[in-house]
């Protein structure tokens, strides 16, 4: 999932979609944790589906959302939209025996719908930790009824993860990073805490240079140069680019160390912040941009 996109335009009014449904009692798929025909399956969230490929059980498959963009073979599926603004008309249409959505897909009211539908809807929870990756491996599998398979991915993603986060272990001076999330107009938009940015700053054995808020918020010029930030990450590929020329041609990110060395860190979006069976390699990239040859392995 990716934290980017939830401030791209949202799609057209959905009102004419959500009564077009006529749902079934409430409650009709609460705790539903594996599908009864796993024939068609719509994947919403990135991470999803690259754990359903990594699985090898891509052929469950019959559609993905936008934010569903790796391994490229996945671009062949039908896209339904952008997980933070379905359509349940648009993932209905595919005709899937099976819903699997990561958590916060959206908007709520369509979200609601599609829960409310004949169609079983498994919504995985998202933590940005080595602990939540794990975790969301082996609820896909489960959902899938392919639990051994699960289990076995979900091993050795724990190990890979262990072995990365072991790299910058004997690291003493800790770089300060300032996720920031988008730059137009001037404004500083960052990620606090309870955020991906947040998480993976933290397992690439860095500090967030960000304190006292959760979520990603606008930063005023005062607590940028608070911060005191080493070095700038950004992501590329995920909504408007962040350049570098415009970055540091802000006051407040000029005056911080990261402003005076023009240091900034552009990794793709999904690769950085999707938590799933490549988060160890994203790790290790983001350590060695970091670090250099402080890293071990």
């Amino acid at each position: 999932m990716r934290v980017v996109v939830r401030f791209r335009p949202a799609l057209a009014p959905m009102l004419g979609v959500l009564l077009a449904f006529t749902a079934p009692p409430a409650g009709a798929n609460e705790r539903v944790a594996v599908f009864s025909d796993t024939s068609r399956i719509a994947s919403i969230g990135g991470s999803i589906t690259e754990i359903v490929y990594a699985l090898g059980e891509e052929g469950r498959l019959v559609a993905r959302d936008s934010t569903s963009y790796f391994p490229q073979a996945a671009l062949k599926l039908p896209d339904v939209g952008y997980m933070r603004a379905l359509s349940p008309e648009g993932v209905l249409s595919v005709n899937p025996t099976g819903i699997l959505a990561l958590h916060a897909s959206g908007p709520k009211e369509a979200v609601d719908v599609l829960k409310k539908s004949s169609v079983p809807f498994i919504e995985v929870p998202e933590h940005y930790s080595h602990e939540g990756i794990v975790e969301k491996i082996r609820i896909v599998g489960k959902a899938l009824g392919v639990d051994a398979k699960a289990e076995k991915l979900a091993v050795e993603t724990d190990k890979k993860l262990t072995a990365a986060e072991k790299q910058t272990a004997s690291i003493k001076k800790r770089k300060r990073i300032l996720f920031v999330l988008s730059a137009q107009g001037g404004k500083i938009l960052a990620a606090g805490s309870d955020t991906a940015g947040d998480g993976i700053v933290k397992l690439a054995g860095a500090v967030n240079a960000v304190e006292g808020f959760s979520g990603y918020k606008q930063m005023s010029d005062e607590a940028i140069v608070t911060a005191r930030p080493d070095v700038i990450l950004s992501m590329k590929n995920a909504g408007p680019p962040i350049l570098g020329d415009e970055l540091f041609a802000n006051p407040s990110i000029a005056s911080t160390p990261a402003g005076a060395t023009r240091k900034v860190i552009s990794m793709d979006g999904g690769y950085l912040l999707g938590f799933g069976p490549r988060t160890a390699d994203a790790i290790h990239d983001l350590a060695v941009s970091l670090y250099g040859n402080q890293v071990t392995d």
